[in-house]
């Protein structure tokens, strides 16, 4: 995955349903839960949901690129993700005024992209 595509959601994710609104959706990583959906942004090459991880990461919400998201379940009001928690607290931090910035999308893409090649078996 390179650093662009993660900005744009995978096309089996939604499930063809592109006008659900994610806001409140509980995200789930591999290894536990995240928080709420509080934000969200699907235009095309700019697409990510802000988390409230503030459950357990203090006073912090959390970007995630919409190319890491797995999959989305409407009826149970789930967002799954790939990234493990840990990856998500070490993940650079924003602040609400930065979340359109590129500076930090390049940074915390990069981030991802890094995390996702270490876990990639050589083949």
């Amino acid at each position: 995955m390179t650093n662009e595509n993660l900005w744009n959601y995978r096309p089996d994710v939604y499930g063809g349903d592109r006008t659900l609104d994610l806001i409140g959706f509980e995200v789930q990583a591999p290894d536990g839960e995240i928080g709420p959906v509080e934000e969200e942004s699907t235009m095309a090459d700019d697409s990510y949901i802000v988390i409230d991880t503030g459950s357990w990461i203090s006073d912090r919400s959390t970007l995630l690129p919409a190319g890491l998201i797995t999959r989305i379940d409407p009826v149970e009001r789930t967002v799954h993700v790939s990234p493990t928690r840990e990856e998500i607290m070490e993940a650079p931090r924003f602040h609400g005024a930065e979340t359109g910035a590129p500076r930090s999308r390049e940074r915390l893409g990069a981030y991802y992209v890094h995390r996702l090649v270490e876990r990639t078996p050589a083949g």
